[in-house]
């Protein structure tokens, strides 16, 4: 088999399609409520709660999920998470009532919860730190494609087959990557594919960045929660997840329900803030990696970088009064500076800890992120049923910039975190 030169930017790439069919799963139900509610009755509380069930098995199987990569390793553990949850996808083309949705929303969140610590955990593996901010922003610009891909894509399959055929097919296609990945992907000690060269920079690199807290005994799961740097992490996703899975799950609803667009209109603006939600996740490591070039350290830069992407979030609170066109832009703003913001903050674990608990710390942060958004939408179905959906984008607006004060208390330097100490 002939190597594979720079194998590790493919790599990067087979993420970014692995969390481009995770969010073309989770958007599919928000896309197509509307048609999907014209044979089940659906209230905004109710899809609230259906919202939150979800992501209360994304927050369990995210913090799971994490021990499930350090244990399983990343090629095993991310194929059984894909085929978990694109069987619970396209389930849910078969069923006939809020429950039936319930179930299966629940176990799709069950799924996906344990994607993005595999995909922390495969970049902590094949790149060096000068390098993960670039692919963290590379394989999270998958979920912008796909939530990008999701509105016109959908409404194209709803419009010819119906909307029971959405899920059908986005399930079969993440088969089909499951198929792929187990393939392709080894780690780069035992991978075929990589190059004599690639091998070598990545274990020179890894060599470098090695130190004492490398060889320490790992705490138990529950030492981390006595780390402040994971406390602080855990604090900031908590909030800033909370913002983001408010705009993905609720903005096609919002461009229903409040500007009354069809499935058809739906589909030709929603697709626009999620283009610029993968924009951001690039910008995040071009910026990066040209503030290193510079000669900033690694704390100033995720710094300078995290104070960038939570300044757009205040647009938020003009939504609501704006014309349908500028509320777009503000969207696309919120939306490009979440992802740009999450980009970092994903690089931090790998930042701060030692390979081999990248899994556990990632799934302890993305569980609060996703504990953080199923309470908000709870929040917010309560509120838009009583008071309409101007709280909602107040609140959203403001979770990010308190986010990164939290990280700035807690993070005060990023560099390596002795674990023996903390634990």
């Amino acid at each position: 088999m002939k190597p594979v030169k720079h194998l590790r930017w493919w790599i990067a790439g087979l993420l970014a399609a692995a969390t481009a069919l995770n969010y073309l799963d989770r958007q599919s139900f928000p896309v197509v409520v509307g048609e999907i509610k014209k044979e089940i009755p659906i209230s905004n509380e109710q899809y609230g709660q259906l919202t939150s069930l979800f992501l209360l098995a994304y927050a369990i199987m995210y913090a799971g999920g994490g021990r499930l990569m350090d244990w399983l390793g990343t090629r095993i553990g991310y194929a059984f998470m894909i085929v978990w949850w694109s069987a619970a996808n396209a389930l849910i083309g078969t069923v006939s009532s809020v429950l039936g949705l319930g179930v299966f929303r629940f176990l799709l969140g069950m799924g996906e919860g344990g994607g993005f610590p595999g995909s922390a955990k495969a970049v902590a593996d094949w790149f060096p730190q000068r390098e993960r901010s670039m692919a963290f922003g590379l394989f999270n610009t998958g979920s912008a494609v796909g939530a990008v891909a999701a509105p016109p894509l959908i409404a194209l399959i709803v419009s010819t087959l119906g909307w029971r055929w959405v899920f059908y097919i986005t399930g079969g296609a993440g088969i089909l990557w499951a198929w792929l990945w187990l393939r392709v992907y080894q780690p780069p000690s035992a991978s075929r594919f990589i190059t004599a060269e690639e091998k070598q920079m990545i274990e020179s690199a890894h060599a470098a960045e090695r130190s004492d807290h490398d060889n320490a005994p790992l705490p138990p799961w529950t030492g981390f929660f006595r780390i402040r740097e994971v406390r602080g992490l855990m604090l900031a996703k908590f909030m800033s997840d909370a913002a983001w899975f408010f705009f993905i799950f609720w903005l096609p609803k919002y461009l229903g329900d409040v500007r009354h667009l069809d499935i058809k209109q739906i589909g030709y603006f929603a697709w626009i803030p999620y283009a610029f939600a993968g924009a951001g996740s690039l910008m995040s490591g071009i910026v990066s990696t040209w503030l290193m070039r510079k000669g900033f350290t690694v704390d100033r830069t995720r710094k300078t970088a995290l104070g960038i992407s939570a300044a757009l979030l205040p647009a938020s609170l003009f939504i609501v009064a704006a014309p349908l066109h500028q509320a777009i832009v503000f969207f696309s703003l919120v939306m490009f500076g979440h992802q740009f913001f999450a980009a970092i903050v994903q690089t931090l674990p790998a930042d701060l800890f030692p390979s081999r608990s990248v899994g556990s710390v990632g799934g302890l942060l993305g569980s609060a992120g996703s504990f953080g958004a199923m309470l908000f939408s709870a929040l917010v179905g309560w509120m838009v049923e009583r008071h309409g959906y101007g709280p909602a984008f107040i609140i959203a607006g403001v979770l990010h910039p308190l986010a990164f004060l939290v990280i700035l208390l807690s993070v005060r330097r990023v560099m390596p975190v002795t674990l023996r100490h903390s634990s």
